[in-house]
């Protein structure tokens, strides 16, 4: 299994920037404890940011056919960006949104998400513990997906031998 972890502009920023919403822990940090959670579990994880929405819409066009699942901190695109939307809409994949605040507590602008609507779920509020959670959710989507397909093709193996 391998899942794609992709964040938006400025939480490059994070432990510098607005300290008192977003609090005190680095992205490197959040990515090594992510990153400890997926070894525990045999999953493959890559971590991806950028500022610029084209790239974040190329890294999820690249994930079709090579990632089982997607973590998204879109950040401010969140509430702008259809071209986001329409990528993840496109790819398939299964997909969590996390937001490390309460997007509903905050500006009025904030309040929308154009990505939830094409994402399996959505992990708000938790601060850096939603990536947490947002790597068990999809470990879990994952196996369960895993199970289906097996199901299936023993399902089909044993039609074939009624033949």
């Amino acid at each position: 299994m391998k899942i794609v972890v992709i964040q938006g502009p400025n939480l490059n920023m994070l432990g510098v920037r607005e300290q008192h919403i977003y609090g005190h822990m680095k992205l490197d940090d959040i990515h090594a404890q992510m990153e400890a959670t997926a070894k525990q579990n045999h999953v493959d994880v890559e971590f991806f940011q950028s500022n610029l929405e084209g790239e974040i819409v190329d890294r999820i066009q690249e994930c079709l056919g090579v990632a089982d699942g997607i973590i998204i901190n879109s950040a401010a695109y969140t509430h702008t960006s259809i071209a986001i939307r329409d990528a993840l809409s496109a790819v398939k994949i299964p997909t969590i949104e996390v937001h490390l605040t309460n997007i509903h507590q905050r500006e009025e602008f904030r309040h929308k998400s154009l990505i939830a609507p094409v994402a399996s779920g959505q992990i708000i509020g938790m601060g850096p513990f939603g990536y947490h959670l947002a790597m068990m959710a999809m470990v879990q989507i994952l196996k369960e997906i895993e199970a289906i397909r097996e199901s299936q093709k023993k399902a089909a193996q044993e039609a074939q031998k009624k033949k």
